[in-house]
């Protein structure tokens, strides 16, 4: 089983050099991600509105590799202001109810000053059924 990259069309992928996830076997390995609508290539001044963005890209990445938030074991939180973080957690809650996923939340310096949050999950796939 190959390795498989998934990208979501964000300029940044193609500015720096990276996917926004990599499947490696069961393992899904998903970016950083925030809150850019990645059609528009906009960001929400409002830490929950990008926090939702944020969740929402990291779903469809998650489904495209054949995963889903049910399945993420590690999350990392990265949020400039720590100030912001509780605001966030009524989602981050319904989103990870069912996988309750390690987490870690770190107050960092982001690229720009328009991120308020930046999210990156690890998942493993349920294994296959045998026949």
């Amino acid at each position: 089983m190959g390795r498989e990259r998934i990208s979501q069309g964000s300029t940044f992928e193609t500015m720096i050099g990276y996917s926004r996830a990599v499947v490696d076997g069961r393992w899904v390995f998903v970016s950083g991600t925030t809150g850019y609508d990645y059609s528009t290539m906009s960001i929400s001044d409002d830490v929950v509105e990008q926090t939702r963005q944020t969740l929402a890209n990291i779903d469809d990445a998650l489904r495209r590799a054949g995963s889903s938030a049910a399945d993420v074991v590690r999350v990392h939180y990265l949020l400039p202001d720590a100030d912001d973080f509780e605001q966030c957690w009524p989602l981050l809650r319904e989103y990870f109810a069912e996988a309750m996923p390690a987490a870690t939340m770190m107050v960092v310096g982001l690229s720009t000053p328009e991120m308020r949050i930046e999210i990156e999950v690890t998942a493993l796939k349920p294994e296959p059924l045998s026949a």
